[in-house]
């Protein structure tokens, strides 16, 4: 029997933050300019026009203006960008909207991130009488007119070549990217802009001659591997033939920690430090300990992470003596991790850095009867069993007495 040919859509929202605040500016004040048709950026500080960009609009992308350039060269480019918060909350609105159309469509949804996911389509292109694009554009055509906001849909028969479908001419569009396209399409692109090679790996290769995803295709495997290593000179040559086994991951896995964290409302320093960030870090840790216990999940490694201000990552983490789920314990182990990471000898105040997202963690995790019980907390079940075996042994006592003196119907044990 011959094997049935996949069909892989990748669905990209179109500059999704900036996508994003647009719509949500326009629901507050409905007679407001739409973000997206001026020049305009999410990303770095409004007010003091510090930081990096990291969303644009397309007339911004006119003006050259690039993702991950600082605010300061961007403005230079174009004096009359108009700047805008970032906004999490509604990011994660709109993005757990557009997955839950997707999934209308299939249960096959793979969110890849917050703006992105992977769908397999492969049993449900009949209902479109096999016309694949028709049904990629029904897709973004309905988050268009539901939601708001447009998307790209690349379609192929695996996940890689659809990805690189999807980042083709924008926005709006559906693109195909099909095997029998791959030299047409795939291979005059340079090397950098095969998905998985970042800069660094791109630049090694252009080193020996490399220029475009053609030039990687009909490489010897061997070679790429001697220059980036066996693991991503495999990748390179595989993803550069078009070649991805992977599979359309629907299923959510089994989490592997619990997380929660914020973008402070302001830069926090060592001088309000107590003030701003310790009450951040209290409220956070109770949210991943109501996460904990209502999985029924204890963990045995606390982290904690902060981002500074030119956006740059940094976390600590230490191993607990036994699990828990405590808001209390996880609060005082984050204090400390976090005092460490930025008082420390090494810490980030002493760098005359400043904080503007806080995050605490846990994992290393233990699931349902698989917790183990502490040595307190035993000797702690065991004084409540016994205590209710002598209130027990108490009121059995009483009843006798009673039915003794009045009769054995004068008093029973009632039924709940």
């Amino acid at each position: 029997m011959e094997a049935v040919m996949r069909t892989i859509f990748h669905v990209d929202v179109n500059s999704a933050f900036l996508s994003w605040t647009a719509i949500k500016q326009l629901e507050d004040n409905p007679g407001s300019t739409d973000l997206r048709t001026v020049p305009s950026a999410v990303g770095g500080d409004v007010e003091t026009r510090h930081g990096i960009i990291t969303a644009k609009s397309i007339p911004a992308k006119r003006y050259g203006i690039q993702t991950g350039e600082p605010v300061v060269k961007a403005l230079a480019k174009c004096p009359d960008l108009i700047l805008v918060k970032s906004d999490f909350v509604t990011y994660r609105k709109y993005s757990s909207l557009m997955m839950a159309l997707l999934r209308t469509y299939t249960p096959y949804v793979e969110q890849a991130s917050i703006d992105e996911a992977y769908l397999d389509v492969s049993g449900i292109t009949a209902s479109f009488n096999g016309d694949v694009p028709a049904l990629a554009r029904d897709i973004a055509d309905r988050i268009k007119n539901d939601l708001g906001f447009t998307v790209n849909v690349g379609i192929s028969t695996n996940k890689f070549l659809a990805k690189m479908a999807s980042d083709f001419s924008k926005p709006d569009k559906v693109h195909t990217l099909y095997p029998d396209e791959i030299q047409e399409k795939l291979w005059p692109l340079p090397i950098g802009q095969l998905h998985g090679c970042g800069s660094a790996t791109a630049k090694k290769l252009q080193n020996i001659g490399i220029y475009t995803i053609r030039d990687a295709a009909g490489t010897d495997l061997l070679i790429l591997q001697n220059i980036l290593g066996s693991k991503a000179g495999a990748y390179i040559h595989e993803r550069a033939n078009g070649r991805d086994h992977s599979e359309v991951a629907y299923q959510e896995r089994e989490a592997k920690s619990y997380s929660n964290e914020t973008t402070t409302a302001e830069d926090i320093d060592k001088n309000n430090y107590e003030r701003l960030a310790v009450p951040i870090l209290k409220e956070l840790s109770s949210k991943v300990s109501a996460r904990l216990q209502k999985d029924h999940v204890r963990g045995a490694t606390v982290s904690v992470a902060v981002k500074t201000g030119n956006f740059q990552r940094h976390s600590r983490q230490a191993a607990l003596n036994t699990s828990t789920d405590s808001k209390d314990e996880l609060f005082s182990q984050a204090k400390i991790l976090m005092h460490n990471l930025l008082f420390g000898s090494d810490g980030l105040f002493r760098k005359g850095e400043v904080i503007r997202l806080i995050g605490v963690g846990i994992s290393n995790l233990e699931h349902g009867e698989n917790q183990q019980m502490t040595l307190l907390e035993w000797m702690q079940l065991n004084e409540r069993q016994t205590r209710q075996k002598e209130k027990n042994d108490k009121l059995d006592r009483m009843l006798e007495m009673v039915q003794k003196k009045y009769g054995a119907d004068a008093l029973k044990k009632g039924n709940f």
